[in-house]
């Protein structure tokens, strides 16, 4: 598995795109039967939606002339008409901030920082091994490097494959146990007290890294002063057979390489993963008592570890960066439960964290220009308050106009979905950039309810993805 990661996508920032008759044909010789009538199925309805699109154009005319008749109607219009101009405004922006940013080389060895990797584990079983024989076949100053795993009371074998990694690697790696299973949160409390790095990494246990990964990841630390945080770029790890983690790969290639690479340019990435992140040790023991004993609405806080602990950084004036060149190959849901419950944790994080950033963002909080930070912030709390009011419209609109409903969102999708199919495909493959109509698919008619159920629940505790 190792191998394969560091080998395959050696080259993955120079791959050329291949032609569209040789990407079909190498989809479907690495695709299934299911994917095949998947991906086969969203086309024939997005090709069905714009030909039912064209035929119901007096349908559509009429509908917003009923639209525009009434008080209610005209008032909507408005909104949406300036919600759109906003959103594709936004998008141009955060187009031309993408081509603004460009990764932080590495640095040399002499200059690359001590570092401490802590490894969280929770019924991680054999993978944890897997982890953290990547993290010490890494290409960091063994002298510099400090590996750190804590098994968070696991119930499974986890302890044993921890054991097994000790064994191997020997001095390059700790291992330690904590005494019940406390959460993820106080797991990495542990490291950051233990650790004697100047920078602190965190890994998912579910994670592999390239073998340059921690180098890049911590340069900007180096040659940026106010650099306090650092996000790895996280791709899928299994996504050879599943779809899901298919159409997940070509999600996060567009919410990292993407968005977060024009948040960097900014110096605010409002989120610095789990799967893979530095911290300078200074800025983390400036917030550590605030953040191990955060509270949402009277109740101790277990989720959103890595968001709470990128607004505490952001709001002592530090720079969050993001680092295109440091890989990390993390495993994802492949069943549909998995997803959403994934998808209401970060959800419920969103919520609360927004909520944290709104009481300093529009503060003189650090120094330089914040315009880009709080366009990034408003954004984000844009999506969350318009959540019901788009959930409203839509149950609406399926009820009083099913077709048009139907047909105008499958040519959204189809529109829509070719930026992150043309994104991908540059970076990596046109085979498989085609899961992102299937994912927009997905998440439109699958995952809308997320959103609102996240706000509806924020107070809620619970990982909900472990056993």
């Amino acid at each position: 598995m190792i191998k394969r990661v560091q080998e395959s996508n050696r080259s993955s920032d120079t791959q050329p795109t291949k032609g569209i008759i040789g990407a079909i044909r190498t989809f479907f010789q690495t695709a299934n039967a299911w994917g095949i009538f998947v991906l086969g199925s969203t086309f024939v309805l997005m090709i069905g939606a714009a030909y039912l699109v064209f035929i119901l154009q007096n349908d559509f005319t009429q509908f917003r002339l009923d639209r525009k008749a009434s008080t209610f109607g005209f008032v909507f219009m408005a909104i949406a008409s300036g919600l759109f101009l906003y959103k594709t405004l936004f998008f141009l922006y955060t187009l031309v901030r993408y081509f603004m940013y460009k990764p932080v080389a590495s640095v040399s060895d002499a200059e690359l920082p001590t570092v401490t990797v802590i490894v969280p584990a929770y019924n991680e079983g054999k993978q944890v091994w897997a982890t953290l024989k990547s993290l010490a076949e890494s290409d960091y100053p063994q002298e510099k490097l400090q590996l750190l795993s804590i098994d968070d009371g696991s119930k499974d074998d986890t302890w044993k494959w921890m054991q097994e990694a000790k064994e191997q690697l020997g001095d390059r790696v700790s291992i330690c146990q904590q005494p019940k299973n406390m959460g993820k949160r106080h797991a990495l409390y542990r490291g950051f007290n233990e650790g004697t790095g100047e920078v602190f990494v965190t890994v998912d246990s579910d994670s592999i890294v390239k073998k340059d990964t921690l180098r890049n990841l911590v340069s900007p630390f180096v040659t940026n002063e106010k650099c306090g945080a650092v996000a790895g770029n996280i791709r899928v790890l299994n996504n050879e057979k599943a779809l899901l983690p298919k159409m997940l790969d070509v999600s996060f290639v567009l919410s990292f390489e993407f968005v977060r690479s024009a948040e960097s340019s900014l110096n605010s990435v409002l989120c610095t993963p789990g799967a893979l992140a530095a911290y300078r040790s200074e800025a983390v023991f400036a917030c550590l008592p605030e953040w191990i004993n955060q509270t949402f609405m009277g109740q101790p806080s277990d989720i959103g570890e890595d968001r709470a602990m990128t607004n505490m950084i952001l709001k002592q004036g530090y720079h969050v960066l993001f680092q295109r060149n440091a890989y990390a190959y993390t495993n994802v849901p492949e069943e549909y439960t998995g997803l959403y419950k994934m998808f209401i944790r970060w959800g419920r994080s969103n919520v609360r964290e927004n909520i944290q950033m709104s009481k300093y963002v529009f503060t003189n909080f650090r120094e330089g220009s914040k315009v880009g930070t709080r366009l990034l912030f408003f954004s984000q709390a844009t999506k969350i308050i318009m959540s019901y009011p788009f959930m409203l419209f839509m149950f609406f609109f399926v009820l009083t106009h099913p077709l048009l409903f139907l047909s105008s969102t499958f040519v959204s999708i189809l529109v829509l979905s070719t930026f992150p199919v043309i994104f991908y495909a540059k970076r990596y493959s046109l085979a498989e950039s085609f899961w992102a109509y299937s994912y927009s698919v997905l998440f439109t008619f699958g995952l809308f309810w997320i959103t609102p159920y996240a706000i509806a629940t924020a107070s809620k505790r619970g990982w909900l993805t472990r056993g």
